[in-house]
């Protein structure tokens, strides 16, 4: 044993000694020395190539552009794509900034320059309202030339440091504004992350509502990669918002939550019955694509992209497209987008969520909504490519491909030896030239209206199709946004509007397909979710939602559904798993409709509330520390706190954060629990209150204020509140710490020095205001402090501190200095803090990371 460890510390000083650094880069003169240096360090390097001939044949054959278009389209996609960025309307200095952009940037840039392209270097987006969306188009060689562009590149990563500003892609812009989102509809974003639409739709639902308030609406954001869900919540974090919750699922498996005693709970009110039923009033269903519309931000898509790539998602993207109209309210609209320009990806889909929906779904024409907004009509007619070969319909197709290539990916959506389906009458599906002994299809009786946006119009058999001819689908497609690169020097994005005129009927539509590949295939099974267990018949109520008659609903049709019989009963999400058929959200497909099983399955289900790796959510009812709290800061009767406080830790004694909720998130977390906590819940709720550790035991209240917090909190703050004038206000933000006796305005001093040690909210004084009439709006400028027994010092970061700093000097005019000579002067040490109860200042001016603590 020990000469192996002798021989094996020589082997390994023997390697390091001859082995060569491949991490040890050249320094930067001896590169300069050498003019080849740079080709001969990596030989291989070469630009990223903007051709892929295979790219260029497959769309000039799909027809996404005329053909005197083609060469102005592709020239465009090889251009880099210009930067966009929106301002947040949710920032306090939302309006500044635009008046710093139109008066200074652009006037500036318009006595600089003679070119009018570099006059139209920064523009606002005619089609988003409000000029809050804004467009730059300046190369680096432009930036470093034009003293201008330099200061506005140096104002974007400050501003977008600190949260006033969002940069997001153009495109990407355009799905929530289709949404028509109002303060109290409940929203869903399927597939949320990096977080820029969830962020759109927060300050939509939030817009026109006065400080201090909430709207009466929620956005529920879900994403299925935990990782990806804490970027989401980095992103959200500067909403500042108590009506958000971030989730962490599969979009297609999104859970059910629906909490019915029985069957007679339908007759409740609107209002109650909302509270055991979740469905949402608008979905957003931006699902994962090939991506080939971002081929101008990500050239690299040139060399990866293949034709296989978006029939590959197909089937993905239709069950996440379904379960979204499924969790849709009656009335309600979903946007389907992705940025993708393939048919398979985007047409083909929205073909297929119309013909599963039978009637029940309707494609809206928005043609007439963001007029300025260049678009193109969707197509009708496509094409397949697979394994290089051309496929005008599923007929086409190889026998060994059809568990690829997919009936639903063609525009008329049939399958080899499928009957005609029309949806006009009373209909029944059965597999055509089946044996008396082969399985046959369910049986499905329905009604449904015969509707040219609803049903596609009556399709031939599969032995009338021609090899030769191209399918037409009969749905109107041209209803769907096609927005392409050279149309207003973007990228390219796809959407489509839904409205959901009536619940989806319980119809297994793709069960008469792979009935039909089945005698093809004996292997393939007629439903992926049924396996050699025993399979028990549940009949299934047609229950729906509140904006159902309840009398309707009960009488509803009945459909027998073979389930996968499970200890657990934990088929819950009601989903249209793959190429089977879909329930409506408001049923559950498991025992818990069942009255007299309630009990033991509510039960069980319980038992399933505790995710690996995810901190619970628990209602903090600590009344000792609330009323220490509320006594603290003077906190208005009229501020609710009980109720609306969630922490992350059961042990209330060890409590690090709590959090503000909304009205509505708290009915989404009651009903969490009541069903088992099936939402799998990685963040939710407004930081407000942080603990503070002590020195002085004696201290009434052991929680300081959140930054998050304070807009909400604020108008209703009556103790431990001070106004500044500017010039003390101005000193605080620059200096972080100043004694009581060096404030410029001595009485400031001593008022400051007459509150209670501990957190303090400081308020810039506009005009006479004084501590007893202080009013709060929009406008109103406040940051948190900490009272020491000789000082006062901000609790904010150096980078909020700062920017802080610089909107005072735009607004009123009033600070001298140089933005050179304020970064230095925000650099000068300051001296220790005295006597300050907390110890050290470094938590202040770190930025919390607030994910899931």
């Amino acid at each position: 044993m020990g000469g192996g460890r002798k021989r094996g510390r020589t082997q390994r000083r023997h390697f390091k000694q001859s082995r060569e650094n491949v991490w040890k880069h050249e320094t930067k003169q001896s590169r300069s020395d050498d003019p080849s240096a740079e080709g001969e360090s990596n030989p291989t390097w070469q630009p990223f190539a903007t051709q892929n001939p295979g790219f260029e044949e497959y769309y000039k054959e799909q027809g996404i552009v005329p053909e005197d278009e083609w060469e102005e389209f592709i020239c465009v996609l090889r251009k880099p794509l210009p930067a966009a960025f929106r301002i947040n309307l949710s920032g306090q200095f939302c309006k500044d900034i635009m008046l710093q952009l139109e008066n200074d940037f652009i006037q500036s840039l318009k006595a600089e320059v003679n070119d009018v392209c570099e006059m139209e270097a920064i523009r606002p987006l005619p089609w988003y309202p409000g000029k809050l969306a804004w467009h730059m188009n300046f190369s680096r060689m432009q930036l470093r030339k034009n003293q201008t562009l330099e200061r506005f590149h140096e104002f974007l990563k400050q501003e977008n440091e600190v949260g006033n500003i969002t940069r997001q892609e153009a495109v990407s812009m355009v799905p929530p504004l289709f949404l028509d989102v109002h303060p109290d509809h409940h929203v869903l974003d399927m597939c949320a992350a990096p977080g820029s639409k969830t962020f759109q739709l927060l300050e939509m639902i939030h817009q026109s509502i006065k400080p201090g308030l909430l709207p009466n609406g929620l956005v529920i954001a879900n994403d299925v990669d935990v990782q990806r869900c804490n970027l989401l919540i980095h992103q959200t974090k500067r909403m500042c918002t108590a009506n958000l919750v971030v989730t962490n699922h599969e979009a297609q498996h999104f859970p059910t939550c629906s909490f019915m005693k029985d069957h007679e709970e339908i007759f409740k009110g609107e209002e109650e019955l909302s509270k055991s039923n979740l469905q949402f009033d608008r979905v957003l269903c931006d699902v994962p694509c090939s991506g080939d519309g971002t081929l101008r931000k990500a050239p690299d898509i040139w060399r990866k992209w293949n034709a296989g790539m978006g029939s590959g998602l197909h089937r993905l993207q239709v069950e996440i497209a379904m379960r979204g109209i499924a969790l849709l309210k009656v009335g309600g609209k979903m946007v389907y987008s992705t940025c993708s320009m393939n048919p398979v990806e985007n047409e083909a889909v929205v073909a297929e969520v119309l013909r599963r929906s039978r009637g029940s779904v309707k494609l809206l024409n928005v043609s007439n909504e963001l007029a300025e907004l260049v678009r193109r009509p969707g197509l009708k007619t496509w094409k397949i490519k697979d394994k290089g070969l051309w496929l005008a319909s599923y007929k086409d197709v190889p026998k060994y491909r059809r568990n690829v290539v997919l009936p639903s990916m063609f525009p008329s959506g049939q399958s080899y030896g499928e009957t005609v389906i029309s949806g006009d009458l009373q209909k029944k599906t059965e597999i055509v030239g089946s044996n008396p002994g082969e399985e046959k299809a369910p049986t499905d009786t329905y009604q449904a209206e015969s509707k040219p946006e609803e049903v596609s119009s009556k399709i031939v058999s599969s032995e009338k199709l021609d090899g030769d001819s191209e399918e037409i689908s009969g749905f109107p497609l041209e209803n769907c946004m096609r927005i392409l690169p050279h149309d207003q020097n973007t990228g390219a994005f796809f959407i489509a509007v839904f409205q959901k005129l009536s619940p989806l009927q319980v119809f297994p539509i793709n069960l008469v397909r792979q009935s039909t590949e089945s005698r093809h295939h004996p292997s393939a099974k007629i439903s992926e979710n049924l396996d050699d267990e025993p399979k028990q018949e549940i009949n299934l109520s047609n229950v729906q939602d509140e904006h159902n008659n309840a009398a309707a609903a009960l009488a509803g049709s009945t459909v027998d559904i073979a389930v996968k019989q499970s200890t657990d009963i934990s088929v819950n999400d009601a989903v249209c798993t793959k190429d089977e058929g879909f329930v409506e959200a408001g049923v559950s497909n498991n025992k818990e409709i069942a009255p007299a099983e309630i009990k033991e399955v509510k039960g069980k289900l319980q038992t399933q509330g505790k995710w690996r790796g995810i901190d619970p959510v628990v209602f903090f009812k600590n009344q000792t520390i609330i009323n220490s709290i509320r006594s603290f800061y003077g906190i208005s009767e009229s501020f609710p706190l009980e109720g609306h406080l969630v922490t992350r830790n059961s042990d209330s004694n060890h409590v690090k954060r709590i959090y503000y909720i909304s009205k509505s998130v708290h009915n989404i977390l009651q009903l969490n629990i009541q069903i088992g906590e099936r939402l799998k819940i990685t963040s939710v709720g407004l930081k407000i209150f942080e603990r503070q550790k002590l020195n002085d035991a004696s201290s009434p209240c052991s929680f300081r204020l959140s930054s998050e917090g304070l807009p909400l909190l604020l108008p209703y703050i009556s103790k431990q509140i001070l106004c500044a004038s500017l010039a003390d206000f101005q000193h605080l933000l620059q200096y972080r710490t100043i004694k009581f006796a060096d404030f410029v305005d001595a009485g400031f001093g001593d008022k400051v020095s007459s509150l209670i040690s501990g957190c303090c909210v400081i308020i810039l004084k506009e005009g006479d205001q004084t501590t007893d009439d202080i009013v709060v709006d929009a406008s109103t400028i406040a940051i948190i402090c900490w009272k020491g027994k000789t000082n006062l010092s901000i609790l904010l970061s150096p980078a909020d501190g700062q920017e802080l700093l610089e909107r005072l000097a735009v607004r009123f005019g009033s600070w001298p200095s140089t933005l050179s000579e304020q970064h230095e002067v925000a650099d000068i040490e300051i001296d220790e803090v005295e006597n300050l109860s907390t110890g050290s200042m470094k938590d202040y001016d770190a930025v919390d990371e607030d994910i899931a603590s």
